[in-house]
């Protein structure tokens, strides 16, 4: 803000304020070139057009939002390679805050995942090389690559002006775009179902994943959207699809033209528009995701869990810019709940930095104040995201020396050790898994140990730092020893959220039957 205002001041002090203002869109064009010229023929280092002309094309397009972006030729031909599965990944998803490129998500299970790699983390260097100065949408092409090769990174956590930074070293893995990457049973009688993401297939996985848990018994479902970064806001129709019933509006758009106008309204009857439901969300739960959120919320069709959502319903759609074929998504319009609340946290007038800051907290208060109502009744606000109607406590934060002995094999040689010592049969798994006090002096302690000892680091932690190490270390010994299938239950075992909804049926029960039933 105070470099724009003293730009201002210069141009005032020039006597050019006024006359920029009453400039033709064609004279301003004028003046584009002309400082493209000048640039071209007389500052001091080397740069080309290309450079220039793409910077000014993200500098207007972060003037707009902070999610419309501009992709080259071959940036465009990279992801597509990517998404078809002719290159791997990290796992990482970036988004850019004032300037530096920071990870919105990472997905489970991914190469970034096993390092630590953690929402906010803020990527300084990528094999060496300083990314300031580099477009962004260039970094994030460089987190794709060859299945095998390897990549280094540099990453900073904390405060911007005092931060602590670590490398990691990730393997370039495929990632197959699974949606639904979790369904299983939680007890005999409750489902659960996580949604990784909202690929084009996303409904027809749901509904599948719900399908199978009710002939295993399912009575009621919890549907994890925690940490889902979101994706095709039309497969949030396809689920919402599956819980409401025919003629029901799942959300609506606004926008300047007439095409980004659109009511969206359920074709049919749900398959499951009983299924008694309870939704999780958080701070990285963002676009699709809250849109779903909002809509079953509204329609009193589901209890919310969690932490407020991240505040971003953005429709946007790319348009083709010759002669290259290069490609520029725009926002063209806004996602609005059927009670009519506006979920996007506002934008105009803060800088990236502090529009991101905002995330999973609040809105404006223009926005935040206005009241809306459910089916039923219920009492709703809007701006800065979805507010689950049960506010759950958060997870306690790592250090950052975790991240870099995750990344060194800390926690796996210990964990593998200690897999390697016990039974393989159901007894010696039961007798593990339900024993915390066990994975303290098996797996923290010696862990601590290790990492004060490598590191030279004081590697003193609280209770629930310890805890939270504890249940990492233990999941990796599950997996190791007892295989996939038994981490997921056991991740389900000793999940807070899941335990606290658990609780909360008879509450969805109430929900389901509105105010005038008995």
């Amino acid at each position: 803000m105070k470099r724009r205002l003293a730009i201002g001041l210069v141009l005032l002090g020039l006597g050019l304020g006024p006359r920029l203002q009453a400039q033709s869109s064609y004279e301003l064009l004028q003046t584009f070139s002309g400082v493209l010229n000048q640039i071209r023929q007389n500052y001091v280092d080397s740069v080309t057009s290309a450079q220039l002309v793409h910077a000014a094309i993200d500098g207007m397009l972060g003037s707009l939002d902070p999610h419309s972006y501009f992709l080259s030729h071959e940036q465009g031909m990279r992801q597509l390679a990517y998404r078809s599965g002719q290159l791997a990944g990290t796992g990482i998803i970036l988004s850019e805050i004032d300037g530096l490129p920071t990870v919105q998500a990472v997905l489970p299970e991914s190469p970034a995942a096993k390092a630590g790699v953690a929402s906010g983390d803020r990527v300084i260097q990528v094999n060496d090389t300083v990314v300031v100065g580099i477009p962004f949408q260039t970094l994030q092409g460089r987190l794709i690559g060859d299945r095998g090769s390897k990549i280094r990174i540099m990453l900073e956590r904390g405060h911007r002006w005092e931060p602590d930074s670590f490398k990691v070293t990730l393997k370039f893995a495929y990632l197959e775009p699974h949606s639904v990457t979790i369904s299983r049973m939680v007890d005999r009688t409750t489902g659960y179902v996580r949604l990784q993401q909202f690929f084009s297939e996303a409904g027809k996985e749901v509904e599948d994943a719900i399908r199978k848990l009710r002939s295993d018994g399912a009575e009621r479902l919890i549907f994890d959207l925690r940490g889902d970064p979101g994706g095709a806001v039309t497969s949030a129709v396809d689920i919402a699809s599956i819980f409401l019933p025919k003629g029901s509006l799942v959300f609506r758009t606004e926008g300047r033209r007439r095409s980004a106008k659109q009511d969206y309204i359920t074709e049919e009857n749900g398959r499951f528009t009983d299924l008694p439901l309870i939704l999780l969300i958080d701070e990285g739960s963002a676009s699709a995701s809250e849109a779903l959120a909002g809509s079953l919320q509204d329609h009193d069709r589901s209890l919310i869990l969690g932490r407020r959502s991240f505040g971003k319903a953005l429709m946007q759609q790319a348009f083709e810019v010759p002669p290259a074929g290069d490609l520029v998504w725009l926002t063209v319009g806004h996602i609005v709940t059927p009670s009519g609340r506006f979920i996007q946290r506002r934008y105009a007038g803060l800088e990236g930095e502090q529009y991101y800051s905002f995330a999973g907290h609040s809105g404006a208060e223009q926005d935040t104040s206005a009241e809306f109502h459910t089916d039923h009744g219920r009492l709703v606000r809007g701006g800065g995201g979805i507010v689950p109607d049960v506010v759950l406590p958060g997870r306690v934060p790592l250090p950052i020396w975790f991240s870099v002995a995750a990344d060194s094999g800390f926690h796996d040689a210990i964990s593998d050790s200690v897999a390697g010592s016990l039974g393989n049969d159901a007894g010696s798994r039961s007798r593990f898994t339900g024993n915390p006090a066990a994975w303290q002096a098996q797996l923290v302690e010696p862990f601590l140990a290790r990492v004060r000892s490598r590191l030279q680091v004081s590697a003193q932690v609280d209770s629930m730092v310890a805890q939270r190490i504890g249940r990492i270390l233990a999941a990796r010994v599950v997996e190791v020893r007892w295989g996939p299938q038994a981490l997921d239950e056991f991740l389900l075992q000793i999940d807070a959220d899941v335990t606290a909804a658990m609780g909360y049926f008879p509450r969805v029960l109430e929900l389901l039957k509105g105010p005038g039933d008995k």
